[in-house]
């Protein structure tokens, strides 16, 4: 569990390739120059932990490439002490990047290996979520909701709309949308019924489980 000055100098260099590829919320470029992120993968490929791109870890999930870790923080707009929603906890680096944005984490994971897993590891390097549970990132978690954004880490065919539902006026729910590839998207809750809808360009994300009982 080790964070060496060479793991903070290649976070650095990592930090200046995304701001080349246009990410500009200096919160969001703060929190990925600290998160030890070579801690979330295992040891044989730390190498592989600060270059730009998505890495296999436990049943079948990746951790996400870092530059769609920012994206997506960079479109959700986080202020401190805002109540978010995850839904896909996977490896937890997006959960710690949220948690340095000074949000309420609430997070909610699919597969029991990797839910298992992160609930541990998260504490033990100082990453404490609200609530994080082991359930269907469809249904969201209503009883904690409204939620000022909601983050969706895996590819989902539909929006679902427990999600828009579990918003509160003025939030803003990030997902990427599609089968093969996704779209990601971004809705803005204007009042009860009405959503604003944002586009923005095509991402690779594992699909989104969905509870088939």
């Amino acid at each position: 569990m080790k964070d060496t000055f060479k793991h903070q100098g290649m976070r650095k260099k990592l930090v200046e390739t995304l701001k080349k590829k246009e990410i500009k919320d200096k919160s969001v470029l703060k929190a990925i120059g600290k998160i030890p992120r070579h801690l979330f993968m295992d040891s044989g490929f730390i190498d592989h932990a600060y270059v730009d791109k998505a890495f296999p870890i436990a049943a079948d999930q990746t951790i996400s490439q870092p530059y769609t870790v920012a994206f997506q923080s960079e479109l959700m707009e986080v202020k401190p002490r805002d109540k978010v929603l995850e839904i896909g906890t996977g490896s937890g680096y997006q959960t710690a990047v949220l948690l340095e944005l000074g949000a309420k984490v609430y997070s909610i994971e699919r597969q029991q290996e990797l839910f298992k897993k992160t609930s541990k590891f998260l504490p033990k390097i100082g990453y404490r979520a609200k609530k994080l549970i082991f359930g269907d990132g469809y249904k969201g978690m209503p009883e904690e909701a409204p939620f000022k954004s909601i983050i969706v880490t895996a590819g989902a065919p539909y929006v679902p709309n427990p999600l828009l539902s579990q918003l509160e006026i003025g939030g803003r729910l990030v997902i990427p949308v599609g089968d093969d590839v996704q779209v990601m998207t971004l809705f803005i809750r204007k009042g009860p019924k009405d959503f604003e809808k944002h586009e923005f360009g095509d991402f690779r994300f594992v699909p989104m489980l969905e509870d088939k009982n």
